[in-house]
Parts: structure tokens; sequence; C-alpha cells
């Protein structure tokens, strides 16, 4: 049984695998089909994926099989298990439970494209839908209080081998320190002012106007002004929402648009760059919360954070938490702002 441990210090939970779960062993079958030049995420070859979960199909295409637009599979090799109690518990000192949660998944296309900035926008809303159904569903279960979408593009951001655009899905039963940190400081900015720093963040930098790279009626993409990374960028909704699954499906194609846009701006200024996104939504407000987080709906702002990743962290940054960036982001704001697409 996999287990989440935590640090005594700083308090962040750590993911330890099972020892018998072979998982080395199922990621090593897929890299072996690879090498046969087998791609496991196209349509036609469902056969090679766990049994779906949930997927966009068009027609009366039938489970696991060909006639899908978006598809939602387990991961071969779970961080985390679904079945099992959280079982709570300590080992003298240390706190640790069973690492209960969701590792899904989301194939995006079923052509063989690698990069999402390659698909046309209405293929990106499905995607979003899909994000927006699974996380509904997840959210479900109490025992969830996180669930998050992120994708590895490119070898040093971490991507599978498999060179086919999708992205994944992790429901957590706790709450991760860099979130934490984001919830306890947009909360006591809102406690001080009674407004949501995502949001006077955003009228600031409409004023300002030197950070903003894109934008439509409903969202914004700036590169944030304490950016770690080179040519980070941040879209953010620009109407005040805690919970990326309560968007509306109109303001559903504009996030398409818009995401498409920043990740083929990314493309073709930094030569098609390994990223990393995460989507940062507010977590799930279960009832053993009781009042501590009565005000989340008020004070976050849900938002997707992109990461590109041409330059690597080093030993200073993994150990200080001290980024250095070798780019303002008022110059890559400018830099991507011309990209002619």
């Amino acid at each position: 049984m996999p287990t989440l441990r935590r640090n005594p210090i700083t308090g962040r939970w750590v993911i330890n695998p099972d020892a018998k779960s072979g998982r080395t062993s199922s990621l090593l079958e897929m890299e072996k089909l690879i090498g046969e030049g087998i791609c496991p995420f196209c349509e036609g070859n469902e056969k090679y994926t766990p049994p779906e979960i949930f997927a966009l199909r068009g027609g009366e295409s039938e489970k696991d099989g060909p006639g899908w637009e978006v598809r939602v599979v387990p991961n071969v090799s779970p961080a985390l298990n679904v079945e099992p109690e959280l079982d709570r518990r300590a080992e003298r000192m240390y706190d640790l439970m069973n690492a209960v949660g969701a590792h899904e998944v989301i194939i995006e296309t079923p052509q063989h494209v690698a990069n999402l900035a390659d698909l046309d926008a209405s293929q990106i809303k499905k995607v979003i839908d899909t994000y927006k159904t699974r996380i509904l569903d997840l959210k479900k279960d109490q025992r969830f209080r996180s669930v998050f979408i992120f994708k590895n593009y490119g070898e040093r951001a971490g991507s599978s081998p498999i060179k086919h655009a999708h992205s994944q899905l992790i429901a957590v039963s706790v709450t991760p320190k860099n979130l934490k940190e984001e919830l306890m400081g947009a909360k006591k900015y809102y406690d001080y002012k009674e407004r949501c720093v995502y949001c006077d963040m955003i009228k600031q930098e409409l004023s300002a106007k030197r950070r903003i790279i894109c934008s439509n009626t409903d969202f914004l993409a700036v590169t944030p002004f304490a950016s770690r990374f080179t040519h980070e960028v941040w879209i953010l909704p620009r109407k005040h929402s805690a919970d990326f699954e309560s968007m509306r499906d109109a303001k559903s194609q504009n996030l398409a648009s818009l995401l498409k846009e920043v990740l083929l701006r990314l493309k073709i200024l930094l030569d098609d760059p390994p990223y990393n996104f995460i989507l940062h939504s507010g977590p799930n407000r279960t009832k053993r919360r009781g009042e501590a987080w009565k005000t989340l709906s008020e004070d976050y702002h849900w938002h997707i954070e992109i990461m590109p990743r041409y330059t690597r962290i080093d030993g200073f940054e993994w150990g200080t938490g001290l980024y250095i960036n070798a780019t303002t982001p008022e110059e890559a704001a400018g830099s991507l702002r011309g990209v002619k697409i």
C-alpha cells in the first residue's frame, strides 16, 4: 500500500510507493510498446491502455473502442490508490496515512499530435470540458481535498516517452504545501483588505499593461510580477471565481482560444520548449473543515500556471526555494506579444 508521509518540520506531505505495486514493470511494458512503434494513446490502440474511466464520444461508438474525441484512463503506474480507507495513524512522532486518491491520464486527441498548442481551439475546449467533468465527479468523494490537472510536455519537463498530447489528473486526500501557502496568502490578504488578491492583481496588470501577453473578454494571460521561470505565464479569469469546474460553457471556449494562443506564442518564440502547466483551483469544501474555509469562495481565484523548462533548476533553488530568473517578466511579455501567429 502506498503511503503519504508528513515532514514534521515543514508540514510537506510526500507520497511513498508500494514496493509491490509493479510500477516499474508497468512502465517498462509501456516503453516496450513505444520501442515497437505502437502509440497506446492513438485511436485504434485502446487495448493497450487500462479500461477508460470517461470519454467524449461521437455517434454510437463503444467504450474502449475507436470513435472518441477525448479519453480518460487510469495511469498505468498510479501514485495513489482509490480503494482503501485513509487510516490516519502515527509512527511514534511521525504522521502517515494510506495514499488514497485518483491518478488519471487525459488523452487530449485521437490523432498522434504531441503538443497541445497544435490542436484546434475547438479540440482544446473538449479537453477543458473533460477536465471540468472529472473534477466535478471526483469532488463528490469527501476523502479528496484537492484535485490537480497538470501537463508535462518534453523530456526536461518530466514527460513520459509517449509523444502524444496528454495531461494528468491527481486527486489527493491532503492539501499540498504549495497550494496551502497560496490559500493562506490569499486569505491573509482578504482578511486585511476584504478583496481578492488575484482580482487586485488583474486590475493592476490591466492598468499597467507591461506584463499582459494577450486577453479576451473572459481571460487574461500575464507574466507574473515575481516570475520564477523565464517566460512563465499565468492565465486568470477576469471575473472572480474560486473553482475552475464552475466555469460556464461559453467561457470554456474563450479559455481554449487563449490557452492555444499562449502555447503557440511560447512554441514559436522559444522553439517548441518543454513546459509544465498546472491548474490551481479551489479545494474540496468538506464538512470536516468547519469554519476555517468559510471565506474561501471569496478570497481564492483559480488560475493556470505555465512554466517553460528550457533552463534547469539548480541546487541553490532546490535548497532555498529562492528562484533565479534570467529574464524579467516585462521583457518576456514584450517578446511574447511580438510573436506573429
